[in-house]
């Protein structure tokens, strides 16, 4: 076989052993990355690990003063539902639209798509980091409400998890979408506010609908992560009807294909000139 030039199966041209990957594999290779530099910049871990823990202290002295009655939330039960948004939107959409910006800029994105990984591998690979912190983040939020402020145990954590991971993979879509609006990593970061702002004060996060005017409320109910919203805030206290919990399934939902949609349109896989 040597002579004939012929190698054993299994085995590249330099004699070491080959094995076919999967995609499973292949995300998890890219998530390990994409960890290793998160851990390396500093910046992003603090807005990642930090920024919501701050959110939530800003939050809470925000709303001591708000008329709360309409909604039926105590000062307590708004703040800590309400920080599930702040969680997926620093963690999840904030540091990814960095981060899908500064592989881009860094040909990084276009160097991965030579080989066998596809596009959805990439970006979701790239997001596995930031979910996984964001979900630990918002386990942490129930412990320390039920532990802490006696918050009742969640009265459907089903629709708790389904909220949280739709809000994963909605941002995470929008944030790669997003890209599309910043050069670099650093303009990245305030491209992020405008979706950011409306979310932190439209979508029931720091004011709950309830509370708010009607048409105001109506306005809100349309933002991207108002369905998100509602769906853990009733995750974690109950109290919606099903027309009403199939409702906000429905418009979560709606709102991921819309950012589908949005990253096969827009997203740009080659530096921005």
């Amino acid at each position: 076989m040597a002579g004939s030039g012929m190698r054993p199966a299994g085995t590249t041209g330099t004699g070491v052993p080959t094995s076919s990957t999967t995609v499973a594999g292949r995300a998890l290779a890219l998530g390990r990355a994409e960890l290793t530099l998160l851990l390396r910049n500093k910046t992003a871990l603090y807005i990642t690990l930090l920024m919501p823990v701050f959110m939530v202290y800003a939050m809470r002295a925000g709303t001591k003063n708000l008329d709360l009655e309409a909604s039926g939330l105590s000062l307590k039960e708004a703040t800590m539902t309400g920080a599930f948004g702040y969680v997926l939107l620093f963690v999840v959409y904030y540091h990814l639209m960095s981060a899908y910006t500064a592989r881009r800029e860094e040909l990084v994105l276009k160097r991965l798509r030579t080989g066998e990984t596809g596009d959805a591998e990439i970006l979701a690979g790239a997001a596995l980091p930031s979910a996984a912190i964001a979900l630990a983040q918002c386990v942490l939020l129930v412990v320390a409400g039920s532990v802490w402020l006696d918050m009742p145990a969640p009265a459907r954590p089903d629709l708790l998890l389904a909220g949280v991971l739709l809000g994963i993979v909605l941002l995470a879509a929008l944030a790669a979408a997003s890209t599309a609006l910043a050069r670099t990593s650093e303009s990245a970061q305030l491209a992020a506010m405008p979706l950011a702002m409306v979310s932190m004060l439209g979508s029931g996060m720091f004011w709950p609908l309830a509370a708010m005017p009607e048409g105001l409320a109506r306005f809100c109910e349309v933002l991207p992560m108002t369905p998100v919203v509602e769906l853990m805030r009733t995750g974690w206290l109950g109290g919606a009807s099903t027309a009403e919990i199939l409702g906000r399934l429905g418009a979560a939902l709606a709102w991921v294909i819309v950012g589908v949609f949005a990253v096969r349109r827009w997203f740009r896989w080659e530096p921005r000139r």
